[in-house]
């Protein structure tokens, strides 16, 4: 069988017989002549069968747009008049020799030759598979994989670790709902899917791994919105051994970084990054997460912004949650040290409305893409500020006994961020919103149109895991 080629590397073989397998982009019959545009992952390129082949222009006319087929061709160069500069094989064309129809296809719902911001999100859901054929939507996801991998690659060179962490874990109170999964082999028992990996970063922190990265998903049982997903992809990093100008050099490096190699046509505003503290950030912006563009309405330019300085404590809104237990929560994790200065403040338990965390967010363009802070890593320091925000001691130990084993066997000081990585590609590819760099999301109802989930199970099922569902009267 003839090696097939890629459509991009079609100039390398100008007089040369080829194989080439794709998609049908357009059609436009002439009559003697019938052109194509043929379409793999590396770009598109014309095509044009000519009458003294008989065999190929039998089968030609059949075809319609998005078959799927394998050409056997001769790379011609265009004539001088026809060739189209500036655009990928714009001097070239396949002379067809022959067409292997290798599946047909029905006449699709939409045209995925736009960039789709015409077509209701609703339908484009539903029919996820061909709205990913869409230039746009390749381009989206094949730059979030160079997004990745360019992570991957720094940080390995920095010496980071890529550990995963388990997706069954245990649900414990963290802030948002769980998702839980029950036990059919423990009925009456649940896992639950993690909000993040945050304790179990922790707990590499406590066995010796000093540097560990991950590319995490993360599950959250919350309302959505367009930068929000029930499931979405978090840059997870934790360091040993650090105070918070580590964690926040190392990333504002990587950031840099990522924009110089990846995104070459935008420009960061200001380096090094800007810091203004939470309470300058309500007073001036009013939020904690500023849009600081000289220009807002160019969309290359990038603004990034680390914000500091939050209160770790808050009153609880009594009316907001009237189940709540104590009188304060936190604002942003549990698992946070307060600034050096207010330490005794926390183990004393007063001032606690003005004990500031060692939280430290980055925002871009007037988002939050990340946040972290220096953690917890003393028994004592995790187990007050859980009583302060009116855990009992036994349910401490119930939820979090496992940190403060942890902490007792000799767990260094540590801290480290996660990034929103969704948010981050949707920000730098100039999309409205995470859905658009998502190869399979949900709407903002939280529903999987094409996989139409969330769904009923069998009875059967449910037999096995020991629930029942009563409906109510």
């Amino acid at each position: 069988m003839t090696e097939r080629k890629y459509i991009k590397d079609l100039n390398s073989f100008v007089g040369q017989e080829v194989v080439i397998a794709g998609w049908v982009d357009v059609r436009r019959d002439q009559g003697k002549l019938v052109f194509m545009d043929m379409r793999d992952m590396t770009g598109i390129t014309q095509c044009v069968v000519l009458p003294n082949h008989t065999e190929a222009m039998e089968s030609v006319k059949e075809v319609r747009t998005e078959w799927v087929l394998r050409i056997t061709g001769i790379v011609n160069k265009r004539p001088e008049r026809n060739i189209k500069e500036g655009i990928l094989n714009g001097d070239i064309e396949l002379e067809i020799t022959a067409i292997k129809i290798l599946n047909k296809a029905n006449t699709p719902p939409f045209d995925v030759t736009t960039d789709g911001r015409e077509i209701g999100e609703e339908i484009r859901l539903k029919y996820r598979y061909l709205d990913l054929r869409r230039p746009r939507m390749q381009k989206n996801i094949r730059n979030r994989h160079h997004l990745a991998k360019f992570v991957r690659d720094f940080l390995d060179k920095e010496l980071f670790t890529e550990i995963e962490t388990p997706i069954l874990t245990k649900s414990t109170p963290e802030g948002a709902r769980d998702y839980i999964v029950p036990s059919r082999l423990y009925k009456g028992m649940f896992y639950a899917l993690p909000q993040s990996p945050q304790q179990y970063k922790q707990l590499l922190m406590a066995s010796g791994m000093e540097k560990y990265f991950q590319i995490a998903r993360c599950m959250r049982d919350e309302d959505t919105r367009g930068d929000r997903q029930p499931e979405f992809t978090q840059l997870d990093l934790e360091m040993s051994f650090v105070e918070k100008e580590d964690v926040m050099e190392i990333n504002e490096r990587l950031l840099i970084a990522l924009v110089a190699k990846l995104y070459p046509n935008k420009k960061i505003q200001e380096v090094p990054f800007p810091r203004i503290s939470y309470k300058d950030a309500m007073e001036k912006y009013g939020n904690d997460r500023p849009d600081m563009r000289n220009d807002k309405n160019d969309p290359d330019l990038l603004s990034f912004c680390w914000v500091v300085e939050f209160p770790f404590f808050e009153r609880t809104d009594k009316s907001d949650n009237p189940n709540t237990e104590g009188e304060w929560t936190f604002t942003h994790n549990p698992f946070s040290v307060p600034i050096k200065e207010h330490k005794e403040w926390l183990l004393e338990r007063k001032n606690l409305g003005e004990i500031l965390t060692s939280q430290y967010d980055i925002t871009l363009n007037g988002y939050e893409i990340g946040g972290g802070s220096i953690r917890a890593h003393e028994a004592e320091t995790l187990k007050k500020v859980l009583q302060i925000i009116g855990h009992k001691d036994e349910d401490i130990e119930r939820n979090f006994g496992h940190m403060l084993s942890a902490f007792q066997t000799g767990t260094p000081p540590h801290g480290g961020i996660a990034w929103g990585f969704d948010r981050l590609i949707m920000l730098l590819e100039n999309e409205p919103n995470i859905r658009e760099v998502i190869a399979f999301p949900k709407t903002g109802e939280g529903k999987d149109l094409m996989m139409e989930s969330p769904s009923s199970v069998s009875d059967k099922q449910l037999k096995e895991l020991g629930i029942e569902i009563t409906k109510k009267k």
